[in-house]
């Protein structure tokens, strides 16, 4: 089984989004929520249009952990989602499938959509489990605060978030070019 990487370029992550809104705002929106919010796909997924329509928080209860989870909308698709969700039911899943009624996209159409839109750019080695450790990464690329992020992401250790967000073994690659006897 091979484990999936988070996007770490900026360069990359504005790339696929590029591709995304091409694509379809359903998709975009996936895209921007998972990377944005360090939600796993399948409480992505479960999402309604009544989780967010006008609201700041939404809270959830998490699927693997059984555990409430508030998380703040982010200021920066606040709008976006917004417009998404105008006009559509609050009973509506926000990422409806469209082929079947009343039913949001399956784990594997949201694959489907991150991959493919990944390897227009080139990328590869990534997966729905990419937005979440995606968002860790850059997380903590701009906070330095891994304990927060460890809480965040519901970690019991340190250790294994750094390792999570791939950050053990590109501190050790470096550390090691680096060196030299």
């Amino acid at each position: 089984m091979n484990l999936v990487e988070p996007i770490r370029s900026k360069e990359s992550v504005n790339d696929v989004k590029r591709v995304l809104r091409q694509d379809s705002t359903r998709n975009l929106l996936l895209f921007l929520l998972g990377i944005n919010t360090g939600l796993r796909v399948s409480d992505l997924l479960s999402l309604k249009v009544k989780d967010v329509k006008g609201k700041d928080f939404v809270q959830i209860r998490e699927k693997k952990t059984n555990k409430i989870k508030r998380f703040p909308l982010p200021q920066g698709i606040k709008k976006f989602l917004e417009e998404y969700v105008e006009n559509q039911p609050l009973n509506r899943y926000l990422f409806k499938s469209r082929k079947e009624y009343n039913k949001p996209i399956s784990r594997i159409q949201a694959y489907r959509i991150i991959s493919e839109a990944c390897n227009v750019i080139g990328i590869d080695n990534v997966g729905t489990h990419s937005l979440r450790k995606t968002f860790g990464y850059h997380f903590y690329k701009r906070t330095k605060d891994i304990a927060l992020l460890q809480k965040i992401l519901n970690h019991s250790s340190q250790d294994i978030t750094l390792r999570y967000i791939g950050l053990t073994q590109e501190v050790i690659d470096d550390k090691l070019m680096a060196f030299d006897l």
